[in-house]
């Protein structure tokens, strides 16, 4: 049982592996849905982590979440949000999505944009109980996504 609440930090290079094997974990499941990997299996998170993209949450001292934040013209974009299966149920991806909404807010924009693949339909419920709205269907880089916005 986690003894207290979840740091959320900017993730550090030694972060790297912890990163990968919750990615995969959390989205690995979807490859025989969608018949490939899906889009944030792909991402080069040494990159994302050297350019201050990527925040992680940790659990009783151990990398237990990931959060992609790439920061657009007009709203921040959520580009990723995982959880280890451990430590779901847990409220991290509540944590995780509250602390989007301040790093975005603190940038100075007042909307979070984010999207899903169309057959992730537990998303496509998900996330318009969590205030957001859909705003367009594209097929883009081999995938169909379904993007969303909320105000902040």
């Amino acid at each position: 049982m986690t003894s207290r609440p979840p740091l959320l930090r900017r993730a550090r290079p030694s972060d790297l592996d912890q990163i990968v094997l919750i990615v995969e974990a959390a989205y690995s499941h979807y490859i025989p849905r969608m018949g490939q990997k899906p889009g944030p299996m792909l991402d080069d998170y040494a990159a994302l982590i050297a350019a201050e993209r990527v925040h992680v949450a940790e659990l009783d001292d151990a990398v237990a979440g990931v959060l992609v934040l790439l920061p657009q013209a007009d709203a921040m974009l959520l580009d990723n949000i995982a959880v280890s299966p451990q430590a779901q149920g847990k409220g991290l991806g509540r944590a995780l999505m509250d602390f989007a909404e301040a790093k975005a807010r603190a940038a100075g924009l007042s909307r979070i944009r984010l999207y899903t693949n169309l057959l992730m339909t537990e998303n496509l419920v998900l996330y318009p109980r969590l205030g957001y709205r859909e705003t367009g269907r594209v097929h883009e880089n081999g995938f169909d996504r379904v993007y969303f916005e909320k105000p902040i």
